[in-house]
């Protein structure tokens, strides 16, 4: 008898044992919406943010290749004409698609240190951090210092160049980058350190960078090679000059 309610008791728990399982795997699944839900998968902004950058670059230089091929095949076609090739030549260089060398400066711009914040807990979170506006504020000195070519993180900076904050991360060209941000020109070294030195806005900056430990270095380079910008030339954005525009919103950025 103890041994046919062993049995029945086992035929009844089984059913029992395997729905609650399955109600388990069902929402695990619902869950998860295909994703992984292993802990130990890095899933903290920095990582994202380096993810990201990486699969960027990678498309960035298949775009590169093509584009090169695409070079290739149009000089097989025949020659250029030598006027034409010149101006070619001279958009190139202006428009940023050529590698440039040259002295110039490196500025180098980096969130307060994780002690400062630690010990100002009340003082403002825009404050301890580099904004999207300050690196604007260096590009714009660094043109206006008569620089030839700017690069940022590395990147040729060029007409459509666009900055802009997300989260605690700048995206340039559409990649992500977390600080320090080094922002590179190449141009006479005098010219663009006084630049820098009269920006209104740069002055501002130097007094967060004295109250809370900003970081603002400028080092000045004997060579700089300087990348060509290998992304699209496509204008996303642009309208035609007498036609109605399409009501759009930019972006707000929060800041000191």
């Amino acid at each position: 008898m103890r041994r046919l309610r062993r049995i029945s008791l086992w035929r009844a728990g089984a059913p029992l044992a395997l729905l609650c399982a399955g109600l388990l795997f069902a929402t695990s699944a619902t869950n998860a919406r295909g994703t992984d839900l292993r802990p130990s998968r890095n899933t903290t902004l920095a990582g994202l943010v380096e993810e990201q950058s990486r699969r960027s670059a990678s498309l960035v230089r298949q775009h590169a290749a093509l584009t090169q091929d695409i070079e290739k095949l149009q000089a097989q076609q025949g020659s250029i004409d030598p006027v034409l090739s010149k101006q070619l030549k001279d958009l190139s260089d202006a428009v940023g698609t050529t590698p440039v060398t040259g002295p110039g400066l490196t500025v180098t711009l980096k969130d307060a240190p994780s002690q400062v914040v630690k010990d100002n807990p009340d003082v403002d979170a825009d404050w301890l951090v580099i904004h999207q506006q300050d690196i604007q504020a260096v590009v714009n000195a660094l043109w206006a210092g008569g620089a030839d070519a700017i690069s940022i993180q590395n990147h040729r900076v060029i007409s459509t160049t666009g900055i802009k904050c997300v989260g605690n991360s700048v995206v340039l060209h559409g990649v992500p980058y977390l600080p320090p941000y080094k922002i590179t020109a190449i141009g006479d070294r005098r010219k663009l350190q006084k630049a820098l030195d009269d920006s209104q806005y740069i002055e501002n900056l130097q007094d967060y960078v004295v109250k809370f430990q900003l970081g603002y270095d400028v080092k000045n380079e004997s060579s700089i090679a300087m990348p060509a910008y290998e992304g699209t030339l496509d204008l996303q954005s642009a309208t035609v000059p007498g036609f109605p525009r399409t009501p759009s919103t930019s972006p707000t950025a929060s800041g000191r």
